[in-house]
């Protein structure tokens, strides 16, 4: 067995030295340097595995526990829900105290509060369930490289992408704060999707591959949508920053469009009618009259024989025989 190694006393000293400095830092009374809600902000963690529970109860045969060892589908479903209902209470109270100086009183009524809207919350699963699967079978009938549905359920990073966000969504019409968002992020780690809770999103949604989308708070979607990798539907300009807060920045998507890779649609007042196609790399900053077709003229593109250039070359010279 290798001994410990040991912290020569020159080296402990400087750490030491060092980590006053940082004390003495802490002492500039900014923003970064709050520790008041050390104790006393949401447990990302205990959202995470709440995320997970509630999973396993919205697709039973694809997202198992080792926690849990109850086969009993009904027993299964109380205690998750039970789970769920005890710790996400706890960190949606929080969320409600956060940044407030409340006596105990109000901290027994937030709780209160908080397990109502838990109830209210959890009460949403058939519903949000029944959203979850139009978007399967889209995402099924959209996908000639998918061979059935519990694939999708188990691979398809757009299936947990929406998963979560309708999640997310319904605990942010319920008005809980700082949750949803600490979700659709957990979502976004996992998959590159970053979906805004605040937006609304109709049936039958479809996200194809699904890096790099984003999707912006105030974004309004249809029915009958489906995007692509690379698609952004976001803000034309956020140099008013706050004064910008509750304001319409995101573009509406209406019924049955389709929108192709790396496509970005700008802006609150932006709508791209009903039945539309947005071609891959469109740039839409205006609306889009129902019916349309957007497309971006590709560059003229060259062909070389390479075998035939390098017969000619000189084989001292160094280049390029293309062209793009």
């Amino acid at each position: 067995m290798s001994p410990i190694p040991k912290i020569s006393p020159g080296i402990s000293d400087e750490i030491l030295r060092v980590a006053n400095s940082i004390i003495d830092d802490y002492d500039k009374d900014r923003a970064i340097d709050n520790m008041d809600g050390m104790f006393c902000q949401p447990d990302r963690e205990i959202i995470f595995e709440s995320i997970r529970n509630l999973l396993r109860i919205i697709y039973p045969g694809f997202f198992s526990s080792k926690t849990y060892k109850i086969y009993n589908a009904s027993s299964r479903v109380y205690v998750l829900l039970e789970d769920v209902q005890f710790h996400l209470s706890k960190q949606i109270a929080i969320a409600l105290s956060y940044g407030k100086n409340l006596d105990e009183q109000s901290r027994e009524q937030n709780q209160q509060y908080a397990e109502k809207i838990t109830l209210k919350f959890l009460g949403q699963i058939p519903k949000i369930r029944a959203y979850l699967e139009e978007d399967l079978h889209t995402a099924f009938d959209s996908d000639p490289a998918a061979l059935n549905i519990g694939e999708i359920i188990i691979s398809y990073p757009g299936i947990f992408a929406i998963s979560i966000h309708r999640l997310a969504h319904e605990l942010s019409v319920l008005g809980v704060p700082l949750i949803p968002r600490v979700m659709s992020e957990y979502a976004h780690s996992r998959t590159g999707i970053d979906i805004h809770p605040n937006a609304q999103i109709g049936h039958n949604f479809f996200i194809d591959h699904g890096t790099g989308i984003v999707i912006g708070e105030s974004t309004i979607i249809g029915n009958n949508v489906k995007i692509y990798q690379g698609v952004t539907l976001g803000a034309l300009s956020t140099h008013g920053g706050q004064a910008l807060r509750n304001k319409k920045r995101h573009p509406t998507i209406e019924d049955n469009v389709i929108i192709y890779s790396n496509a970005s649609i700008l802006g609150g007042e932006t709508v791209v009618g009903h039945d539309s196609v947005i071609g891959g790399n469109a740039f839409v900053t205006k609306s889009v009259k129902p019916g349309s077709r957007v497309s971006v003229r590709t560059h003229e593109q060259q062909l070389v024989d390479i075998r035939e250039k390098a017969k000619a070359a000189d084989p001292k010279d160094e280049c390029w025989y293309y062209q793009i």
